[in-house]
C-alpha cells in the first residue's frame, strides 16, 4: 500500500485530498496545527507546524519508522490580502513562514527520504495569483512564487534520484478559506480565469489527482487549473 503525506489535512482542500487518497487505497499521514477529525483505518493524524523545522523532522521520523514515504503533497498554506504599500513585515514574514518555508522543510526532511528509496512524487500547491501578478496579493503572490521557484530547482537536483517535484496552482476553491473573501472579488478572479462558476472541491482534487494517477507528467511543471491570458 502507497504511503502519503498531507500538509494542512485538517480541512478544506486538504482533508478532500487525504479523503481522496484513502479511497484510491492509500495509506495517508495528516500533518497539520489544528485538530483533525478524519477517522479511517489507513489515516494518521500528527500535530506538526510546518514552519517549525523540528516539528516536521519529528513527524517525519514517526512515519518513516513504519515504513517508506511515496507521496508528499505540501497544502499547508496562509493567504492575506494586503495592499503593497500597506503590508505589515510581521504578515509578509508569517506568509513566507508558513507557505514558502513550511514546503522547504517537509521537501527537505521527506526528500531525503525519497533519495534513499530512489523513487518519490512531490507536489507543492501554488496559485494562479503568481502568474497574474494579482494586485491586492503581493506578500502572498511572493511567497507562492518562491513555491514555483523551488519546485524547479528541487526536481532539477533531484530527478537523477527517480524522485518528481511538480507543482499545481488553483484559483478560488469552494472552501472555508476563500468563503472568507467578497464575491465580488471571487467572481472577478474567476472571470480571469475562465471559470466563471468557480472551482469545487471535488474539481480541484481531481485536477491535482493527475500528478499521481498520471505519472508520465514530466517533473519541474507548473500546471494552473484555468485558461490563463
Amino acid at each position: 500500500m502507497p504511503v502519503a503525506i498531507i500538509t494542512g489535512s485538517s480541512r478544506g482542500l486538504g482533508r478532500a485530498l487525504a479523503e481522496s487518497l484513502l479511497a484510491d487505497g492509500w495509506t495517508v499521514h495528516g500533518f497539520a496545527r489544528s485538530p483533525q477529525s478524519l477517522v479511517h483505518p489507513h489515516f494518521q493524524a500528527h500535530a506538526v507546524d510546518v514552519g517549525i523545522e523540528a516539528s516536521v523532522q519529528a513527524a517525519v521520523a514517526t512515519v518513516l519508522a513504519a515504513g517508506r514515504i511515496d507521496l508528499l503533497i505540501n497544502n499547508a498554506g496562509a493567504a492575506s490580502m494586503n495592499a503593497l504599500l500597506l503590508t505589515p513585515a510581521a504578515t509578509a514574514e508569517a506568509l513566507m513562514r508558513v507557505n514558502y518555508l513550511g514546503t522547504l522543510h517537509c521537501l527537505q526532511a521527506v526528500g531525503k527520504a525519497m533519495v534513499r528509496q530512489r523513487a518519490g512524487l512531490v507536489v507543492n500547491l501554488t496559485t494562479v495569483a503568481v502568474p497574474l501578478s494579482l494586485a491586492g496579493e503581493a506578500a502572498y503572490v511572493a511567497s507562492k512564487a518562491a513555491v514555483e521557484a523551488l519546485t524547479k530547482v528541487a526536481a532539477t537536483e533531484l530527478q537523477s534520484y527517480g524522485i518528481r517535484v511538480n507543482a499545481v496552482g488553483l484559483g478560488p476553491v469552494d472552501t472555508d478559506l476563500t468563503r472568507a473573501v467578497g464575491a465580488d472579488k471571487l467572481h472577478t478572479l474567476n472571470q480571469r480565469i475562465g471559470r466563471p462558476q468557480g472551482t469545487t472541491l471535488a474539481e480541484a482534487v481531481d485536477f491535482i489527482a493527475q500528478e499521481w494517477r498520471a505519472p508520465s507528467l514530466a517533473t519541474g511543471s507548473i500546471r494552473y487549473l484555468g485558461q490563463l491570458n
